[in-house]
């Protein structure tokens, strides 16, 4: 079941009138159930596999509460990683890696044909195993104490708003709040509502028009060329976002509505002001699960230099593959490694030449020349992260240097026809719809960047009812205006 589909307009009102007219004994029943049939939507059969998991996990963290010391847990822990990462890998990456051994030993003339996998990915498979990884890892480490009900834990592990595609959840956070009371609240219906309206505002207007673009030109590369690639590299940029970020608002309004928090999954992240920083902002929940559970049990900045760039290197790496089988993934992920490795080691070298440039005795200036060039380094690993394959990334950047100076000129003495014809019309859009997507991420960034500042400051009953408008304001525009379809987000491939 998707976010932006009719069936979970009715659904989710459905499940939160149950859970609070319910007395709380049965209220996470309730919700489990509901959990396990908004995942069975998609394919019934796979909710065996997040059954799976959790009876393993229960299990293992069961015995590992009941042994004094680490070395007596490792059997456990064990079982739990080879059992959870087991199933994401035959599911997820069993394929990739015997599709590249074939391709390897061919080369080699090494006779190879071990068949694929042919299977559905399940949705959200990797969401749900590195959640409850996270809750066996700190089981073992004496971190957490162990869940004893096995329905809170079940909960824990599927809770519907975020089994999909996040926030991954760590149980010291979300597992207490199961078992605190909960009574319905109408400061966090309208709170949670707001942020649900502005999360499908991101995704139904915002993402879904912009992919429009951005499918046309990305999945025929080679028929494009110049600015026409680039306006579609920037268009997925803010499409990623809004896609992602509109998935975790509404995730998180859910949650908020029945009387739950997540974790705030992104910060404005195109306002970051260098790639360290930007992951401080953008998924947030998978940054931190990464530098936890990987980074710093490798060393993390405690080891030799050169070390410190080896763990920034190997864990973006791993972020990369986490998000899909495939190379693209991994040079994504890869390239900002390197550019972590590269901050570090011209840390000086940067501040001499923002203070040879004159910026650096100007905050504002500061800000904004920090700011352009680590959303342009974003940019073009979005590249990799969008294109279907390496030899199509190849073909991205080539023919984006090609046409591009004519269109530059067209752009400089606005040719409109020689724009409308190779800029807008090869993507198979009207002028108004691209100037709209433009418009779209104009009013985007610019909320951000006011909210970044503290701006509106609404108190007050002027306040109230200035929300209350902007509110209505977006439900109106995302009714008229939304591009419906029901596509799927982005991340519930991964």
């Amino acid at each position: 079941m998707l976010f932006n589909s009719f069936e979970f307009l009715l659904f989710f009102p459905v499940v939160a009138a149950l859970f609070f007219a319910s007395p709380a004994r049965f209220r996470q029943a309730i919700l489990l159930v509901a959990s396990y049939y908004f995942y069975m939507c998609w394919k019934p059969e796979y909710v065996v596999l997040i059954v799976a998991s959790t009876l393993i996990d229960y299990f293992a963290s069961r015995r590992m509460a009941a042994l004094p010391d680490r070395p007596q847990r490792r059997k456990y822990l064990g079982l739990s990683l080879v059992s959870n990462l087991g199933l994401l890998f035959a599911f997820k990456y069993f394929n990739f890696f015997n599709e590249s051994a074939r391709v390897v030993l061919n080369h080699f003339n090494i006779f190879y044909d071990v068949p694929a996998f042919d299977v559905l990915l399940p949705v959200g498979i990797s969401f749900y195993t590195f959640q409850t990884l996270s809750y066996t890892i700190d089981v073992y480490r004496g971190e957490l104490k162990h869940e004893k009900s096995l329905l809170t834990f079940a909960l824990y592990v599927s809770f519907f708003p975020q089994l999909v595609a996040g926030p991954i959840e760590r149980a010291v956070r979300l597992l207490p709040q199961f078992h605190q009371p909960v009574t319905f609240d109408y400061e966090r219906l309208v709170s949670g509502s707001r942020l649900m309206v502005w999360g499908f505002f991101k995704k139904v207007v915002v993402a879904d028009r912009l992919a429009v673009y951005v499918d046309a030109i990305y999945n025929n590369p080679g028929d494009h060329s110049g600015l026409t690639i680039v306006a579609a590299t920037y268009f997925f940029a803010f499409q990623i976002y809004c896609d992602f970020s509109g998935y975790s608002d509404i995730a998180i309004g859910t949650a908020r509505i029945l009387g739950f928090d997540l974790m705030t999954n992104f910060r404005r992240p195109y306002l970051a002001t260098s790639i360290s920083d930007f992951w401080r902002r953008w998924h947030i929940s998978l940054s931190t699960w990464f530098r936890d559970y990987v980074y710093i049990p490798l060393g993390g900045n405690r080891v030799s230099t050169p070390r410190r760039y080896a763990n920034l290197l190997i864990t973006f790496v791993v972020s990369g593959l986490w998000h899909g089988a495939n190379w693209t993934f991994i040079v994504w992920g890869g390239l900002h490694g390197i550019y972590l490795a590269i901050a570090v080691l011209s840390g000086g070298l940067r501040e001499r030449i923002a203070v040879s440039l004159g910026v650096a005795d100007h905050k504002r200036l500061r800000w904004l020349w920090q700011a352009v060039i680590t959303f342009h380094l974003a940019l073009i690993a979005w590249v990799f992260f969008r294109a279907n394959s390496m030899g199509d990334a190849a073909l991205i950047f080539e023919r984006a240097s090609v046409g591009l100076g004519t269109h530059l000129h067209a752009l400089l003495t606005l040719d409109a026809r020689l724009l409308y014809q190779d800029l807008v019309s090869a993507a198979g859009v009207t002028p108004f719809e691209f100037a709209a997507s433009v418009a779209l991420i104009a009013f985007v960034w610019l909320r951000e960047w006011a909210e970044e500042r503290g701006w509106p400051h609404l108190e007050g009953r002027r306040g109230q009812v200035m929300r209350l408008a902007w509110n209505d304001a977006l439900i109106i525009v995302t009714v008229l205006f939304g591009a419906y379809g029901q596509r799927q987000f982005i991340y519930f491939q991964f």
